[in-house]
């Protein structure tokens, strides 16, 4: 049967995290400080520096980082289902146990990943990181050139 105050909880939720969000932006406009930097006005650009042509080839480290977010949330969308119905497992099917330690395997498996991704350095945006990117832009220029060279001495 049909009760709508059976989604009161949802309602709540979504309200507490409204409240949330806006109490936060609210916050930051009262307590944070208002010096303006030209660093402050650049925009954001996921660790890439915005400056040169729209047509730049990316980074790879920008398409991991990018592929590791979407892990990562894809692992909340396995977790939540898992919590909700974890004590119905657990009380009536006995099935509690398998349930556990394959969601733990599956948590264990993304850890190692994580870990890779640590020791490959790809999380480091320092000056090393900027150095190899820029070497990286460098050589792919230098290729483009290259393959593009060939067809502007034909068209002559």
């Amino acid at each position: 049967m049909f009760h709508l105050s059976d989604y009161l909880p949802i309602l709540l939720m979504f309200g507490v995290a409204i409240g949330f969000a806006v109490g936060n932006v609210l916050l930051s406009q009262f307590v944070g400080q208002r010096k303006r930097t030209r660093t402050k006005s650049m925009p954001y650009e996921c660790g890439k520096d915005p400056v040169g042509s729209a047509r730049e080839r990316f980074s790879v480290k920008f398409y991991l980082i990018a592929m590791i977010f979407i892990l990562f949330d894809i692992e909340l969308i396995f977790l939540m289902p898992w919590a909700v119905v974890f004590k119905k497992l657990t009380l009536e099917d006995g099935l509690g146990s398998l349930a556990y330690v394959e969601m733990m395997l599956f948590v264990v498996l993304l850890l190692v990943g994580y870990v890779y991704v640590l020791k490959k350095g790809l999380f480091e945006w320092g000056e090393r990181s900027r150095v190899e990117a820029e070497a990286e832009a460098r050589a792919i220029h230098a290729a483009d050139d290259a393959r593009r060279k060939p067809a502007r001495v034909r068209a002559a």
